[in-house]
């Protein structure tokens, strides 16, 4: 492990990987350094999530997200077929309920044209047409853009660039703390010109030492998925209209990367960032924090909290995940045969000033250091232009300084 460094980004994520291999690039006669706590890159949210890229027509024109989706979904798209990583291009059909959910419908619509995004806007004849056991309400969105890949290839694919391109990778290495001018780590201390800190879930603490993210704290929601253990059910993913007043685009059916059906995910709240399974990475300090925090956001009902909490917690029967995915096809499967998945936790950011959730990425920073507190999805569709555009960010600060 090297003692001095010129950018020590902490985390392994899709997001700090892209931020190694961006400092690289435009400061190739840098030292380059990239820790991750884990023994491996991506096992968080990067390793866990859907799979799925992202067109971008959900967001508003205004939002980094909106900007970056498009974009991201063509850079990656290009990535994965010119270094060979499976991607299946299977689309995606957003679909109504009923007649309540046909504005919804057209508002992603208008979005999508603000976007620049390929999205058609179909009758329920030609949704038929594309997915035979669609359920709709007179018309349906036609993503052909919406794909899905294996976001574990991905990772380890970009690991191996940042390998190539000489970033200095410790893994099983973590952040603990600043003293004075170094970075403490447990693997011992270093000296950073610049610290970039892209730490997930960790990410308001991190930044916290710095001085930053006084008004902002991570708010743990854990993501499940059923599974089916049938191949080529489904021609494509099918969404319901989501809830545009917040961040989750509720149940739906996944096709992954081997053609394989899921549903989901949950958004149940987690007691602890990484909340995975029992009472794996339990802390007591950090469960009294986030519990007390989720049960002030019940007892006030901060943006729907109490209802998102008791809909979600429902969701750990396979029966009720089961009964929604229903409102989107004919003959959904029974929960016999399915199974739940891997769970991911969202590193979701909330204002604790405002008590509301952002809905956009969300970054801070000055001449010594650069924070990304909220880099949920579509992140991972987003990675490669988000990074570039987060770079541009810290040689602005710099140049400010």
């Amino acid at each position: 492990m090297s003692t001095t460094t010129d950018f020590l980004i902490i985390g392994g994520g899709v997001i700090g990987l892209n931020l190694a291999l961006e400092a690289r690039r435009r400061h190739p006669g840098s030292r380059v350094t990239l820790i991750e706590k884990e023994q491996h890159c991506g096992y968080h949210a990067s390793g866990r999530n859907s799979g799925v890229l992202h067109a971008g027509f959900y967001y508003t024109a205004d939002s980094l997200k909106a900007r970056f989706t498009r974009d991201g979904n063509q850079r990656l798209t290009t990535y994965c077929e010119e270094r060979g990583l499976r991607i299946r291009r299977c689309g995606k059909l957003v679909v109504a309920k009923d007649e309540s959910e046909i504005a919804g419908l057209e508002e992603l619509h208008r979005r999508g044209q603000r976007n620049g995004v390929e999205l058609h806007e179909i009758t329920e004849k030609e949704a038929h047409a594309i997915e035979p056991r669609v359920k709709t309400c007179r018309k349906a969105l036609w993503s052909p853009t919406t794909s899905s890949v294996d976001p574990r290839e991905v990772v380890n694919s970009i690991v191996d660039d940042v390998r190539h391109a000489g970033v200095e990778l410790l893994t099983d290495t973590a952040f603990v703390s600043l003293n004075g001018q170094d970075i403490v780590t447990t693997r011992g201390r270093l000296s950073a010109g610049y610290v970039i800190n892209a730490a997930g879930l960790q990410a308001d603490q991190v930044a916290r030492v710095f001085g930053f993210s006084a008004d902002f704290r991570i708010l743990p929601f854990k993501g499940l998925y059923l599974y089916s253990h049938e191949s080529d059910q489904l021609r494509t993913n099918i969404y319901p209209v989501p809830d545009l007043g917040n961040p989750f685009l509720g149940v739906h059916y996944t096709i992954t990367v081997d053609g394989k059906v899921k549903i989901g995910p949950t958004a149940v709240p987690a007691f602890w960032r990484e909340h995975y399974n029992g009472l794996e990475n339990f802390g007591l300090r950090e469960f009294a924090e986030v519990i007390g925090r989720e049960f002030g956001m019940f007892v006030r009902n901060d943006f729907g909290f109490r209802q998102l909490a008791m809909r979600e917690l429902q969701k750990y029967s396979k029966g009720k995940m089961v009964r929604l995915a229903s409102d989107l096809i004919e003959d959904a499967p029974p929960a016999k045969p399915i199974s739940w998945g891997k769970p991911g936790i969202r590193a979701q950011l909330v204002n604790i000033r405002t008590r509301k959730l952002e809905m956009d990425f969300r970054y801070e920073g000055d001449r010594r250091s650069f924070h990304v507190l909220n880099a949920v999805s579509p992140a991972f569709t987003c990675s490669m232009p988000f990074c570039e555009f987060l770079f541009d960010q810290i040689e602005r600060t710099q140049l400010a300084a």
